[in-house]
């Protein structure tokens, strides 16, 4: 079986790498060898193998009727989703680890593949190496997914865990997984929520069976979370960590992206640095944990190097992946119910106390500073009991 890779970046190098390293034990999986034919890069890598196969123009690729399914590891809408159509219709199947394009038109696609007899593959999109995807569309087939939480950004959930286990200030801890190479040179995309924005959509798209948009989840990212506020989940015993929540009701769905105290009674208390954790609740399973490196360059390509194993096993035999363009029925924002934790200056704290029916013990990290949890209430109600309150800081609850 002959495949295609499209970029040689981190993950295309790690795809290429995985299938030379284990293509004795790819070719038993697959019931076939697969052959990297081309390499597909704007750039040239002298004294690198790759150079035998590396091609500049993806017309070769494409012409070429002996490439049946193709590694889309480039990144990126354009011209990934282009490439990605014109492989789809000429039915090569396409595996790809891009989850800005899965998020945009991953339904788009897989129709597409469809129509043409051939395969689009997405399990590296969300959580590196963990086969959350798979195990939604066959493992959990069965079950009706009411709920998924999970910590699906390793860069954010890095710092959270130097700034909540060493202290580290907000930019130190940026800088550390900046130079560990865990976060860009421009982390904006981690640090805002947009990158697991776009996985949060991804799974709730999955999980309601219909095109979830990354519009239509709310989401905050890490950036306005302070040492004091670490200080302060830590004296009432929990974690700050960075959620992709999505829930199913009454055939609606609610997602959201934003930093939510956990505590130890949750598994995704224990997700520490640089790993990912997501929970999958089902009506009959009920609650399962998918735990691993959700970055890095083979876990990624291991991933990848799965999709195609499958797409080669059953080439020409379309999967059934539910997931319509049709726009999903989302829940209105703001009624999803949970406690609040609330920090306030000394000055504020008795008027916010009465407002929000606070009577609970509170936590302070610094002098003219406390920090309490409320009952449970709607985001809208809470929105509103504070809107004439002087708030330091406001985060969501996982119970």
């Amino acid at each position: 079986m002959k495949i295609a890779i499209f970029g040689f970046g981190t993950v295309g190098s790690g795809v290429y790498d995985v299938i030379k390293m284990n293509s004795d034990i790819i070719a038993k999986r697959a019931g076939k060898p697969i052959e990297i034919k081309y390499v597909l890069d704007l750039r040239d890598f002298p004294g690198n193998p790759v150079q035998e196969v590396l091609v500049h123009d993806v017309d070769t690729i494409l012409n070429d009727p002996e490439v049946k399914i193709i590694a889309e590891v480039m990144g990126g809408i354009n011209p990934a989703y282009d490439y990605t159509k014109r492989a789809l219709s000429l039915g090569k199947s396409v595996c790809t680890s891009n989850k800005e394009l899965v998020a945009a038109h991953g339904a788009e696609l897989i129709e597409l593949a469809k129509q043409h007899n051939c395969d689009y593959y997405f399990e590296a999109s969300v959580g590196g190496g963990i086969p959350i995807i798979r195990s939604l569309c066959d493992c959990l087939v069965g079950d009706d997914i009411l709920e998924i939480k999970g910590i699906v950004n390793g860069t954010t959930n890095y710092i959270l865990t130097r700034m909540g286990e060493d202290g580290l200030d907000f930019n130190v801890a940026l800088k550390e997984a900046q130079d560990n190479g865990y976060a860009e040179r421009n982390p904006a995309a981690d640090i805002e929520g947009t990158d697991a924005q776009r996985k949060a959509a991804i799974l709730a798209s999955l999980a309601a069976g219909a095109q979830v948009d990354c519009d239509d989840i709310p989401t905050e990212g890490i950036v306005n979370i302070t040492a004091e506020d670490i200080a302060c989940a830590k004296s009432l015993g929990a974690k700050i960590k960075l959620l992709a929540s999505i829930r199913r009701d009454d055939e609606k769905v609610s997602a959201m992206v934003a930093p939510f105290l956990v505590f130890e009674n949750c598994q995704l208390y224990h997700v520490n640095n640089v790993f990912n954790g997501i929970l999958v609740t089902g009506n009959a399973t009920g609650d399962v944990m998918f735990y691993g490196k959700g970055a890095g360059k083979l876990p990624t390509a291991g991933a990848v190097a799965g999709d195609i194993i499958e797409a080669a096993k059953y080439y020409g035999l379309p999967s059934d992946i539910i997931w319509s363009r049709e726009k999903a029925h989302m829940s209105e924002q703001g009624s999803g119910v949970q406690r609040f934790y609330v920090r306030v200056s000394d000055k504020t704290a008795m008027e916010a106390r009465k407002a929000l029916g606070v009577t609970a013990e509170s936590a302070s990290s610094k002098a003219g500073e406390v920090a309490f949890l409320t009952e449970a209430m709607s985001e809208n109600d809470f929105l509103s009991k504070i809107k004439n309150l002087e708030v330091l800081s406001k985060i969501r609850v996982y119970d």
